[in-house]
């Protein structure tokens, strides 16, 4: 089973508008009642029996059971006898928000995460339907959503042949209004076969990228480009009264900077991306947690690159364009010769050239780092027992039909990647 995820810009009107804020409302009352339902299920089973506490204690019967999404739903069920304006809203958008602060709690144990938190008016910024009905639902430039009615959206790309729309988001943001279309097709996608051109990319502060061709990509300063007018917008937000209609216009012209600067980020990584995909047959990269990079002495430098949504974005690409991706050990790719594996030993961050004392060989200290890389993404697949002269690009089913891809990028990848072959270097 396939799934994608298309986004599209909504056009709603105004009534669609309030009923969309309407909804977001009962859902985000619905998330606080039901975490304080668990919170407080929790916070009675912490204290002792001989040690309560002096002040205040939960109470909840012993026998009661854990409030999970069962239970939750059937008393949600009930609870629109007692509170009409619950009826108003689509009730599997409702059991949608209880399954989202099931799957929360189960994260915080399973993957780590925080505890969940509750949500005032701007954290409830989205809301699902799981089941759109029977019929026409997609009309042109409009889709029928349930209460909702035909809400226009701008119909940037079309739908791929083959895919059937399951659910549909309704997402605010910044910006206006969105839709996230939930695409599946019962198909068994294979994974992209290693052919071709290989292509290393080494990541980093001063570069933003070096490829094993020697080609160099300056770091964009996405954030400090916009640093100051941020900065000035926020300490006027300093000043203003918490609640009041300023402070509120103020906080919006905020959130639209800030999504002007993730979205112009997220542009220039997708067509990075497809860039260097568009002469290579496989792209290795280092496997980096970039969460640790977040942290050090350059966080706000490696949060504005964006490294760890670029690898994912490049990983997409790949996947979308049947090129073979893979990630490589991180360690030692600095220190050690591409021509003659040789360890050179540690450098300087001042360091900028690579120089072989063993074979001479001379370059830039991160296009050496991308051969490194290179190289083990070779040795890699071959260790894998994937046959890099195996089958070519238009015979794999990879995001066929997708946007991005086309005979006409096969036939100048299948092209370039004859003339480049003679270039491989393999490991030594």
């Amino acid at each position: 089973m396939l799934t994608l995820t298309y986004e599209y810009k909504a056009n709603p009107t105004a009534e669609q508008i309030k009923l969309i804020e309407h909804t977001l409302n009962v859902c985000r009352q619905v998330w606080n009642f039901a975490l304080r339902e668990r919170k407080d299920w929790l916070n009675s089973r912490k204290s002792p029996i001989n040690a309560c506490s002096i002040t205040s204690e939960y109470i909840i019967p012993a026998d009661a059971l854990y409030p999970n999404y069962n239970t939750q739903a059937k008393s949600l069920t009930i609870a629109k006898k007692q509170y009409p304006e619950l009826k108003t809203v689509n009730a599997q958008v409702l059991q949608q928000v209880l399954r989202k602060l099931e799957t929360a709690f189960i994260d915080m144990k399973r993957k780590g995460m925080g505890f969940p938190r509750f949500k005032n008016r701007y954290r409830m910024r989205s809301y699902v339907y799981p089941q759109l009905g029977e019929g026409q639902i997609l009309r042109g430039n409009q889709i029928k959503l349930p209460q909702i009615g035909w809400m226009e959206y701008v119909k940037s790309r079309e739908i791929p042949d083959g895919f059937a729309m399951k659910q549909v988001r309704v997402v605010r943001k910044a910006s206006g209004y969105f839709l996230m279309f939930i695409l599946e097709c019962n198909v068994n996608v294979p994974s992209p076969v290693a052919s071709g051109y290989p292509r290393g990319i080494d990541l980093g502060l001063d570069k933003f990228a070096a490829t094993s061709d020697g080609e160099l990509i300056e770091r964009p300063r996405f954030l400090q480009l916009l640093h100051r007018k941020l900065k000035l917008l926020q300490r006027r937000l300093k000043k203003k009264q918490k609640g009041s209609s300023n402070r509120h216009k103020l906080n919006r012209k905020i959130a639209r900077l800030h999504q002007r600067i993730a979205d112009t980020r997220k542009d220039w990584h997708f067509k990075l991306a497809h860039k260097l995909c568009d002469d290579a047959g496989m792209i290795f990269v280092e496997d980096i947690d970039f969460r640790v990079w977040a942290k050090g002495m350059f966080c706000k430098h490696t949060l504005d690159a964006g490294f760890g949504q670029f690898v994912s974005i490049l990983q997409w690409v790949c996947w979308k364009r049947g090129m073979y991706f893979a990630k490589v050990d991180k360690d030692y790719t600095s220190q050690v010769c591409p021509q003659c594996n040789t360890h050179t030993g540690k450098k300087e961050l001042k360091n900028r050239i690579h120089s072989c004392p063993e074979c001479g060989y001379t370059t830039h200290r991160d296009v050496a780092a991308a051969q490194v890389i290179r190289n083990r993404g070779l040795a890699l697949s071959a260790a894998e027992g994937v046959n890099a002269l195996g089958r070519s690009v238009d015979q794999n089913a990879c995001g066929d039909g997708l946007t991005g891809t086309g005979n006409s990028l096969v036939k100048s990848q299948k092209s370039r990647n004859k003339g480049r072959e003679a270039r491989i270097h393999p490991a030594s």
